[in-house]
């Protein structure tokens, strides 16, 4: 089956059905309106919620999320899935911490803690990449054991007592805002669109897709499977190490809690998005709006006085419409994630 037959939206060239079209439309636009629906309705109910005030407040409550969502989709895209997220971050967190300005060492390298705590996240990533295609060890089963070594370094880096971040450069750079837009947000947006260069027009992106549709053809065509699924785990421990450090910058401290609950709210951004979970199908703009809709939600339910446990329960409902609306055609069929 050769490549370029291979739409993104992962079906083949020339193998329209009937009805299918219709489903894609709902699939690309149901999402969207969503997001377009929530917002307005909540806006409707409370004025302040469109307010320059609040629209900067969920920028910077999506801006971690994007970032973890962009790895979580190329993952996700490639039939597999990565559990190791929060430990990663938790990692890649006290990493940061320790290596820049702190209340714990004696170290002050500025700047360069980002790059040495995202190095970080992108080991624990290359190490989850390398046992899936090497060891032929389900991606859920080895993510889970790296998300809870991962979490083991960060508990011992942490001792019990976190390291408070000093440097005001790096914490202005995690407040700070640039023409009334949260930095991090920036940072996210900028991640956002070179993961959509990637996706669209690379190799990796391209094989992605196809890997995700049928990693036996892929590899029968002669693809060089193992080798873009280790990219892609080592893509999303990059990423994940990104969110990590940003985190850190916007709360000023390195904890082994940074990343708790970003997994599953990864997760379901990308599937609310329509990004499939058996693989093929999706993209990061599609969890981009995923990312939005989850943000516009839970802050909605603040303005409009709902209790945090009910707002729990919400969430776990969308998901769970979103699982189903995303595999219900292919319930005759459905695979495994692998």
């Amino acid at each position: 089956m050769g490549v370029n037959r291979i739409f993104p939206g992962g079906g083949a060239a020339g193998q329209a059905r009937p009805g299918i079209s219709l489903l894609s439309r709902l699939r690309a636009w149901g999402p969207i309106v969503a997001l377009v629906v929530l917002f307005v309705g909540f806006a409707v109910v409370d004025p302040t919620f469109a307010s320059l005030q609040n629209l900067q407040t969920l920028a910077n409550r999506s801006a971690v999320p994007l970032i973890l969502a962009v790895g979580m989709t190329f993952v996700i895209l490639q039939g597999s899935i990565d559990l190791s997220v929060e430990g990663v971050m938790a990692v890649s967190s006290l990493t940061f911490g320790m290596v820049v300005l702190n209340s714990r060492t004696g170290l002050d390298l500025g700047l360069l803690g980002f790059p040495i705590g995202i190095a970080a996240g992108t080991a624990f990533g290359l190490l989850s990449g390398l046992i899936v295609t090497k060891l032929r060890v389900p991606s859920f089963m080895v993510t889970l054991g790296v998300w809870s070594a991962s979490l083991g370094v960060a508990m011992l880096l942490s001792g019990g007592s976190p390291p408070i971040i000093r440097d005001h450069t790096l914490r202005a750079f995690g407040l700070g805002y640039f023409l009334g837009v949260p930095q991090l947000f920036i940072v996210s947006v900028v991640v956002l669109i070179l993961a959509w260069g990637v996706q669209n027009h690379t190799r990796f992106g391209r094989y992605s897709y196809v890997i995700g549709g049928g990693e036996d053809i892929a590899r029968l065509s002669g693809l060089p499977v193992d080798r873009y699924k280790i990219l892609v785990f080592a893509l999303a421990g990059l990423l994940s190490g990104l969110g990590g450090t940003m985190e850190s910058a916007r709360i000023g401290l390195g904890h082994v809690d940074i990343g708790l609950g970003q997994m599953f709210a990864a997760i379901t951004a990308v599937v609310i998005g329509g990004t499939s979970l058996s693989g093929g199908r999706g993209g990061v703009l599609q969890s981009a709006v995923g990312v939005l809709i989850l943000a516009v939600l839970a802050n909605g339910m603040i303005f409009v006085g709902i209790s945090p446990f009910v707002q729990k329960s919400v969430q776990g409902v969308i998901i769970l419409v979103a699982i189903l609306g995303a595999t219900w055609h292919l319930r005759d069929r459905m695979r495994i994630v692998k």
